[in-house]
């Protein structure tokens, strides 16, 4: 495809120079137009479309050429234009434009540069002829033409302006300026304001005498834009005699305040626009130029370590180098500076993968005088920008203007982030300036109370602040190699202070990936938490690395605080952690909801709720303790096993940052941190080395809750003689009294404590009232039937004595009535079940 187009771009170009020729060669003066400049003549006017017939739609070439004097040029604007056509094949009709003509001989157009051809109703921009010539072809095959397909006028005009300086031999446009002849003077491309050539290259030497600096302001610049590094038309500027020199810079699309200053005293600017067949019509640039002894000597910045920012009349750049530190002063210090000049101070940090600067500045001397009635900084001022502002061009956001003398000014100001920038301008109203030690300090990136020398320790005091953040350096960027960072946590003695982290990576290429990254396992990157003593001893509560999460971290009572420290080695490095920390009023030596067990065989221990969720602390506080001290008797040790355990939490992967249990079992070592979800066929269960364990759980405000757990104790005697009961498997020695207790009292995998044991028929509860019920109703029955026979004796018995004889009827009338008056309950029962039949 490419080559194709090139050869289409040849032939626009070949065709209408050779159509050209061949009009020319029989040229006819009925449509040419030869305007020149003659003295005493008209210096401008106008010209139209010629007026034809063409009945049978030749091809028609018409040439108007413009013809300019000595020391004139031809400057030409189209007023109207109207040609058929659709750019850029302009088939029909179409304007071609010559503005490189040497010669003003029509046959000479042929070697002459192609302008550009155009058509449709946008007209050519304004051109200014490069030498004293111009010509335009107009092409037709229209069948008549009218003056109004094209209007527009000429003028010739001075070529003064051009006229830089003392012209190059052999070169179009290029010119040498000796401050000696041109103390200032104007700088224009070869055809502003009209449309630059192609292919063109200018150059433009400025030379002064030693004392001298070189001033270059553009105050027009129209280039062609063709990306940030302009790899087509630019003008390029350098600080020196010619482009061997140390380049300023290289500019091309539109710019604005565009001022260079030399370093010394000469200049070089060079021009270049590149060949195309492309129509561009930027008009180039204007700007002036000037020599002077008075813009500002650079030796105030050369004192340190101070560079000058070249193209800038005053403006320097500091690059830390390492730690170090300087002055900086204001121009001529300490001599009064001068009236109306600004000067930009750059002071920039360290900031890489391994280096994070921030820069602390104090000033030493400070005078700049206040103006206006008010006593403000309307005049001189410095401006200090301490957050990049300049990244984004953001002067108006300065953080401090500074004017007056040292009082009214803050003495230090440190910045936020590797950069602090500073604009001086004098004003009107001279003073002696300001003299200013910069530092440069490594920036760390953590929120507290920093070390006086810089290191990597951080303070955080309960009587400064209550709670708050911390984070590993840089975080959330990767902290640095060889580090080394302490956290002083620091609490009045009625206070326990509280760490939760919520985001923990912390690199450990050879931890144990399955149970977590704990201990000794932490070898090349690692984080540890000591609680600290009046006494200045420590005791360690964990080390971590990789992933695993420190549990919720809350100081013992009598500690006077929590010490964190942060190791990396020389290696790779990750993002780190970031964390909050609570102080509050110390709760009970049992925390929240613990207790002291002692003198007792075995115990259980339960989370509390178990077996529901345990909940989180109360609204308000960082943490909920349970503290569990477990004592038995001298020579004796402790088996805890749990049979049920889910915390929120995962050891592998993401550590306990929610929840964790905590047991001390082992003296002088650290705890055992425990977290996530003990499957049934697991077995974790501890043994102490002494006759003493503590147990902690602790759950943060994050927490969402899970079941807990429930864990067994037992006292187990130690040596190898064993008067009382040992365990088949685990062999351990336990007291008598706990056989058959229905406690697996032997370890997670020995029930022998449980084994030989009586087993007592479970009883069931409802055959056990059915058999009562029945027993009790067989009884009343069976009184019942009872009563009901000796009734009916009794009543037989009577019967036999009435009929014995009327004489003994007082006398057993009266036993009867004796009788009755001792009726027995049977009795009255019977009458009850009178309906019951004898069985």
């Amino acid at each position: 495809m490419a080559p194709e187009y090139r050869l289409y771009s040849g032939r626009r170009l070949v065709l209408p120079l050779l159509a050209l020729l061949a009009v020319l060669l029989q040229v006819t003066s009925e449509c040419d137009r030869t305007f020149v400049s003659r003295v005493g003549g008209p210096q401008n006017g106008t010209f139209t479309a010629p007026s034809f017939l063409n009945p049978e739609g030749h091809s028609r070439q018409c040439i108007y050429t413009f013809l300019a004097g000595p020391h004139q040029r031809v400057e030409l604007i189209f007023t109207s234009f109207s040609l058929r056509g659709t750019p850029p094949e302009c088939i029909h009709e179409y304007m071609d434009v010559y503005a490189e003509v040497q010669q003003p001989e029509a046959s000479e157009l042929i070697n002459s540069p192609f302008g550009g051809r155009y058509c449709g109703p946008i007209p050519p921009r304004r051109r200014i002829s490069l030498y004293k010539a111009l010509a335009l072809g107009f092409y037709t095959d229209r069948n008549a033409t009218t003056p109004d397909l094209f209007t527009g006028r000429y003028a010739f005009i001075n070529d003064t302006e051009y006229e830089v300086g003392t012209p190059v031999p052999n070169t179009p446009c290029s010119y040498t300026v000796h401050a000696s002849s041109k103390r200032q003077g104007v700088i224009v491309s070869p055809t502003y304001p009209g449309t630059y050539p192609k292919d063109l290259t200018c150059t433009y030497q400025f030379l002064g005498s030693p004392t001298q600096r070189v001033r270059l302001e553009f105050r027009d610049f129209d280039l062609f834009f063709g990306g940030a590094h302009c790899p087509f038309d630019y003008v390029k500027v350098y600080d020196g005699r010619d482009n061997g020199s140390a380049v300023i810079g290289t500019y091309c699309g539109q710019q604005r305040n565009l001022v260079i200053y030399s370093s010394e005293a000469s200049l070089f600017v060079s021009f270049f626009t590149i060949q195309r067949t492309a129509n561009t019509q930027n008009r180039g640039f204007k700007g002036i130029f000037e020599f002077s002894e008075s813009f500002v000597k650079l030796d105030f910045i050369g004192k340190n370590d101070g560079e000058h920012i070249r193209g800038s009349e005053c403006d320097q750049q500091i690059l830390s180098k390492k730690k170090s530190s300087g002055y900086v002063f204001s121009p001529n210090y300490p001599f009064p500076y001068l009236p109306k000049i600004v000067c930009r101070y750059f002071i920039y940090g360290m900031q890489d993968s391994q280096h994070l600067e921030r820069v602390r500045l104090e000033f030493m001397k400070f005078k700049i005088p206040k103006g206006g009635e008010r006593g403000d900084c309307t005049d001189g001022y410095l401006k200090v920008y301490l957050k990049g502002q300049e990244a984004t061009d953001s002067y108006d956001k300065f953080d401090h203007e500074l004017c007056g003398d040292d009082d009214s000014n803050p003495k230090v100001v440190v910045s936020d982030g590797p950069r602090l920038v500073m604009v001086f301008s004098s004003g009107e109203v001279q003073g002696q300036g300001f003299k200013a030690k910069y530092t440069f300090e490594t920036d760390y990136k953590i929120p507290g109370t920093a070390a006086p020398d810089g290191s990597c320790i951080f303070t955080y005091r309960s009587s400064s602040r209550k709670k708050g953040e911390f984070n590993s350096p840089r975080y959330p960027s990767n902290y640095p190699s060889e580090t080394n960072c302490t956290y002083l946590f620091l609490g009045t003695p009625n206070e326990q202070v509280t760490l939760v982290f919520d985001h923990f990576k912390v690199r450990a290429d050879s931890a144990n990936a399955t149970f977590g990254s704990y201990g000794g396992t932490c070898q090349e990157d690692w984080l540890e938490m000591y609680n600290m003593y009046r006494d200045g001893t420590e005791k360690l509560i964990g080390r971590y690395c990789g992933t695993t999460a420190p549990g919720p971290v809350e100081s013992n009572r009598g500690a006077i605080g929590v010490k964190i420290l942060l190791h990396s080695d020389q290696e790779g490095v990750f993002s780190g952690f970031k964390a909050r920390y609570t102080f509050e009023i110390a709760k009970s030596i049992f925390g929240d909801c613990g207790s002291n067990v002692s003198s007792l065989e075995h115990g259980e221990i339960r989370s509390p709720n178990f077996p529901l969720n345990y909940d989180s602390p109360a609204k308000g506080l960082a943490s909920k303790t349970c503290n569990w001290y477990i004592n038995v008797r001298p020579k004796y040790k402790i088996l805890l096993n749990f049979e049920v355990f889910a915390v929120e939490g995962d050891p592998a992967n993401r550590g306990c940052p929610a929840a964790v249990v905590r047991l001390w079992h082992r003296a002088n070592e650290p705890p055992v941190e425990l977290c996530g979800e003990k499957a049934p066929t697991e077995k974790w269960q501890y043994m102490s080395d002494g006759s003493s364990v503590r147990l902690s759980f602790i759950s943060a405000d994050k927490s969402v809750g899970a079941q807990g757990f429930r864990a067994v104790w037992t006292e187990v005697k130690e040596g190898p003689d064993c008067d009382q009961f040992k365990c088949e498997k685990s062999s351990y020695c336990i007291a008598d009294t706990l056989r058959c207790n229905k406690v697996a009292n032997c370890g997670a995998d020995d029930r022998s404590d449980e084994l030989n044991c009586l087993v007592e028929a479970p009883v069931d509860s409802f055959m056990l009232m059915g058999v009562v019920l029945c027993v009790a109703g067989a009884l009343v029955l069976g009184i019942c039937i009872w009563c009901h026979r000796k009734r009916r004796r009794r009543r037989r018995h009577l019967a036999r004595l009435h009929r014995g004889g009327s004489s003994a009827a007082g006398s057993s009338h009266s036993r009867q009535l004796g009788n009755s008056r001792r009726q027995h309950v049977c009795d009255e029962l019977g009458e009850r079940f009178a309906s019951v039949d004898s069985v």
